[in-house]
């Protein structure tokens, strides 16, 4: 049985010269939950499942870059927690939920990134993509992220194809529900800014096309 872990992205694994190739990142699977029927979450909180605190800011800005120009309120994760997934405070349920509560985000978007010659969560292309049905932990937010942090310390990274295969989640932050589900796949970046510039491009405008995400309401 393949052991799974979570890759932490590493600025010297992914900082590496590969002529003036651009990255291509296509998002090769997608689920949606059939008993979530929600509004268009506009009140976002980003977090990025890594532990390398370049990466995360990285991830995270660029994240919330796409989204705020879309007019989506949105939170980073490292400008509410401590910067390292270490931290204990990462780990507690009670003030995790507490800070999603107090700041009314009605949508949480979770990043991690995933490997698919150890991780059974990679899912192929040609295969049905459904993750609640596989991993019952997908289902609510803390449950994912619970099963994730522990994983998250472990290094690694892909040395012969150049391909990063990340995985993103939408959770409904009221309810901690799986909305929505998707795996990319993202070839040759020359750079870490590079990766997560065009996986942040190519997610959020999904997201915005099937309606997931959208402008926040303002209250009259």
């Amino acid at each position: 049985m393949k052991n799974y872990k979570t890759l932490s992205i590493s600025l010297l694994g992914i900082l590496f010269l590969l002529g003036s190739c651009a990255p291509s990142t296509d998002i090769t699977a997608t689920w949606n939950n059939p008993d979530v029927e929600d509004d268009a979450l506009g009140n976002i909180l980003v977090t990025a499942m890594v532990d390398d605190v370049s990466a995360r800011q990285n991830l995270e800005d660029e994240l919330a870059r796409e989204l705020m120009e879309r007019g989506i309120s949105v939170t980073k994760s490292i400008n509410l927690f401590p910067p390292s997934m270490r931290n204990e405070k990462m780990q507690d349920k009670e003030a995790l939920l507490n800070a999603i509560e107090e700041n009314n985000f009605d949508g949480v978007i979770t990043v991690a990134l995933i490997d698919k010659e150890t991780d059974t969560r990679y899912i192929p292309g040609n295969y049905a993509y459904s993750p609640v049905n596989t991993y019952g932990y997908y289902g609510n937010f803390w449950g994912y992220y619970n099963n994730w942090y522990p994983q998250v310390y472990n290094t690694g990274y892909y040395d012969v194809d150049k391909e990063y295969f990340l995985e993103t989640n939408l959770y409904n932050a009221e309810s901690e529900k799986l909305v929505w589900s998707a795996q990319s796949q993202t070839v040759n970046p020359e750079t870490l800014e590079s990766l997560t510039e065009d996986y942040s491009e190519k997610i959020v405008r999904y997201m915005e096309n099937e309606s997931l995400v959208g402008k926040a309401s303002t209250t009259p």
